[in-house]
């Protein structure tokens, strides 16, 4: 993801039976057993224990995910009725199969009606715990057989006033907007992104109204006014990249490389307006392939949302954009283009390589950052060494005030996302960059290629990040990482011993305290970003101008 700041039009306030699947192949199964090893011991709950609300263990979400069963597929039907302000009806179906004996199977959800749950075609109990939904089979579910539960539900568009994500509100319908901790806000789920699974969504809204969803169609039926769409993944994906849009909107199609097919959606009004822009991803995504190797999914394309969100959104297949990013004058083309590969790059970090902690999520932002600085110096002549120069002056105070990059600070209270900062996007591309420099251009390209291609669809860690390199660095790098990536202060940086940084100072102010200013020009919009965020609990990196003094 990538925050950008521009003048702001008023727009709708945010929030915030399919036959039985047998076993998937295990390539892409996550292994989580680091993450359950603390938790497995209480899911093993006694039927008259009260309930409690469970976690994989997560250091920055303890308590996001729950042990004991692995999610295999999901199956998403929602109804909308027309208004975006009303909640929407709503069945979900979770295939899993169990990694222990459980005698309560919880799940995340939290905003939402639960009408009724069954549990391989019987009636069960439920309660709620915190953010989870407890429920009782019939029966204890024994290690290692697979279940189908189905939640008949509501998802409420219209978010509680602690709540952030999950469904956005546009002009003309809905977005989602899950990343990090709020899919569980809109269905129920395993939300944490170690257990990635297949994903079938089904939308129904009123005629005049489009819907689109991750991966491919595969069904439009329109009856008695209203029209389904389905949509079906063919690769896992992670709850917070789920995506659902409705609105008055059109489906422009073109072919990207080897003939990938390019959807994007875009508000009816404006298909003609922003036809240039929607353009350019082919040619994008051709440049991404140079760098990485093959696109990992069966489509892509923008969903561009007449909706004020303060942020772009790597959602599998279908990255979400304001509207505003292209219409707003005051941002020049490279810019522009430049976030554009930001979410594209997502594609293959983050989303096809996911993170197996939330910690480990340097690896999707340094990544997507530096792929956005690459493209700006090929594509717009703005040297990624000034960037990063600058980079390693602010890295000191980036890290008093957010952590090292691999190991970010918790949350802020009351803004759960906000472990969003300018540490883990210029601060880990300058990790990448100091990577590059000790090992050389060679092996660093190819330690990006081997990397996206040997956990696709799959999920991944530093450590797994940090043998890799070793091995095709030629060396152990495992000191190298460990002051890059954990340590307080800044490394020298390889190659550039002028290098300095700007040591933090007792005024320096946490980024979770400093207060928006007016400035929207791109050069100046990094400090602006990420103060921005805190104020609309919104994720923030530094954009493509580079980050700005603080």
């Amino acid at each position: 993801m990538l925050l950008t700041l521009r003048p702001r039009a008023t727009s709708p306030a945010r929030p915030n039976p399919r036959p039985f699947r047998r076993p998937l192949r295990e390539s892409f199964r996550p292994r989580k057993a680091a993450l359950l090893a603390s938790a497995v011991s209480v899911c093993l709950l006694a039927a008259s224990a009260p309930a409690e609300p469970l976690g994989v263990g997560d250091r920055l979400f303890p308590y996001l995910g729950n042990p004991g069963y692995d999610v295999a597929s999901y199956d998403l039907s929602f109804t909308y009725p027309g208004a975006n302000d009303k909640p929407l009806q709503a069945v979900t179906t979770i295939e899993a199969r169990t990694t222990t004996e459980l005698n309560r199977v919880n799940l995340d959800f939290a905003h939402g009606t639960v009408e009724s749950v069954e549990v391989d075609g019987h009636p069960a109990d439920f309660t709620s715990a915190g953010d989870d939904l407890v429920v009782t089979p019939d029966k204890p579910l024994h290690l290692g057989t697979w279940t189908r539960i189905t939640v008949r539900h509501t998802s409420n568009p219209v978010g509680a006033e602690d709540q952030d994500g999950g469904w956005v509100r546009t002009s003309d319908g809905l977005a989602m907007a899950n990343q990090a901790d709020a899919a569980h806000l809109v269905f129920p789920c395993n939300d944490h992104p170690s257990d990635k699974a297949m994903f079938t969504i089904r939308i129904t809204a009123p005629d005049g109204y489009t819907a689109v969803a991750n991966g491919l169609p595969t069904g439009v039926d329109r009856a008695g006014g209203a029209t389904t769409w389905t949509y079906r993944s063919q690769h896992p994906m992670a709850t917070e990249l789920a995506q659902v849009s409705i609105g008055r909107s059109d489906v422009v199609h073109r072919q990207g490389p080897h003939g990938l097919p390019v959807r994007d959606v875009v508000p009816s009004a404006d298909r003609k307006a922003l036809e240039p822009w929607l353009a350019k991803t082919p040619d994008q995504i051709a440049w991404m392939e140079s760098k990485v190797g093959p696109f990992p999914f069966e489509t892509y394309g923008v969903l561009l949302a007449q909706a004020s969100t303060g942020f772009e959104l790597e959602t599998q297949t279908l990255s979400l954009f304001e509207k505003g990013l292209f219409t707003e004058p005051a941002y020049p083309q490279w810019y522009i283009e430049s976030i554009m590969v930001h979410e594209l790059s997502h594609q293959w970090f983050g989303d096809s390589v996911s993170p197996r902690t939330w910690s480990d999520v340097w690896l999707n932002e340094g990544h997507a950052t530096w792929y956005e600085a690459l493209y700006a110096e090929e594509k717009a002549h703005k040297p990624l060494e000034d960037r990063m120069k600058a980079a390693y002056s602010a890295s000191d105070r980036w890290r008093a005030s957010g952590g090292p990059p691999a190991r970010p600070n918790a949350p802020a209270p009351g803004q759960k996302i906000s472990i969003f900062r300018p540490n883990i996007y210029d601060g880990a591309a300058l990790v990448l960059y100091a990577l590059r420099q000790e090992i050389g251009r060679p092996a660093f390209e190819r330690l990006e290629e081997v990397w996206v291609q040997g956990h696709r669809d799959s999920t991944a860690t530093t450590a797994d990040f940090v043998r890799l390199a070793s091995a095709i660095g030629g060396r152990d790098l495992s000191g190298f990482f460990q002051d890059w990536l954990y340590g307080e202060k800044t490394p020298p940086m390889p190659g550039h011993p002028d290098w300095k940084t700007t040591e933090p100072t007792k005024s320096t102010k946490p980024v979770e305290t400093v207060k928006p200013d007016k400035s929207t020009t791109p050069a100046k919009s990094a400090k602006q970003a990420k103060q921005a965020k805190q104020a609309k609990s919104a994720k923030s990196a530094p954009p493509a101008a580079g980050p700005a003094p603080e």
